[in-house]
């Protein structure tokens, strides 16, 4: 059976396999080690009751380890090291993060599979005070961010006059605004609609979504073997109706 795997495998790849590829790696070790913060609804999530993680990113990383015949090792990470846990080789793979130029310089990126906007949260009772973007951006205002993430060096770009608040994971920067230690806070359209049910004291700015992101996962920088089999087997997947199904499944919608 490993011989056949291995077959398809190769002939996924026009090229040989590098002896240094994380790809060569997993193959002989059997494991896939997966980067994972496990805060990330509904991308990411880790019951503590049982430390184990579900959500669409663990799906993906899933049904990758399973097409490479091997098991999949989730290895908890934070945001601020995410990026660091890849150069410094703690995982073959990170689950998806935003694409961004600080991002690239270190570390690789596959194509993307998801694309999202930008949206900020608030406390319900105060939506009429901010029913804009522009009226966060005020030298009273405190906005909350989760440090080392993508929102972290946005909110600096969206809100240059108000007061910046990071918090360290596992804080998140919407449990400020819920405690009242912040007005608000910026994240992703797709957790922001989680985030609302299951906070019911929170409201999204009806002021339209900002920054369209990309989603996609983070490999080495410099480990093209690798980097190209996973763009491959997203191409095959994004065919194969694999992403559109999961999409539903989550009740998701990328832009």
């Amino acid at each position: 059976m490993k011989k056949i795997i291995l077959v398809v495998l190769l002939a996924l790849l026009p090229f040989s396999l590098n002896a240094e590829s994380k790809l060569n790696q997993i193959l002989s070790s059997g494991e896939l080690k997966v980067g994972t913060t496990g805060d990330w609804d509904p991308m990411t999530m880790k019951d503590p009751a049982t430390n184990k993680y579900k959500g669409f990113d663990i799906d993906v990383m899933n049904e990758l380890a399973k097409d490479m015949g091997v098991k999949v090792t989730f290895v908890p990470t934070e945001w601020k090291t995410i990026v660091s846990g890849i150069t410094a080789g703690r995982y073959d793979i990170s689950t998806s993060v935003t694409k961004t130029p600080k991002r690239a310089e270190v570390a690789g990126f596959t194509d993307t599979y998801y694309k999202y906007g930008t949206v900020p949260l608030v406390l319900k009772k105060n939506i009429k005070k901010f029913k804009t973007w522009n009226s966060l951006n005020n030298k009273k205002v405190t906005i909350a961010t989760t440090l080392g993430t993508s929102q972290e060096e946005k909110a600096k770009e969206f809100f240059p006059k108000s007061k910046l608040k990071s918090v360290e994971a596992p804080a998140r920067d919407f449990q400020e605004v819920l405690a009242g230690r912040a007005d608000g806070n910026i994240t992703s359209s797709t957790e922001a609609n989680k985030l609302v049910i299951t906070y019911p004291q929170l409201a999204i700015v009806q002021d339209g979504e900002k920054n369209p992101a990309f989603l996609a996962m983070m490999v080495s920088k410099d480990d093209k073997a690798w980097n190209d089999y996973v763009n491959k087997w997203i191409k095959k997947k994004k065919a194969s109706g694999f992403f559109e199904t999961l999409l539903a499944k989550y009740n998701l919608k990328s832009l």
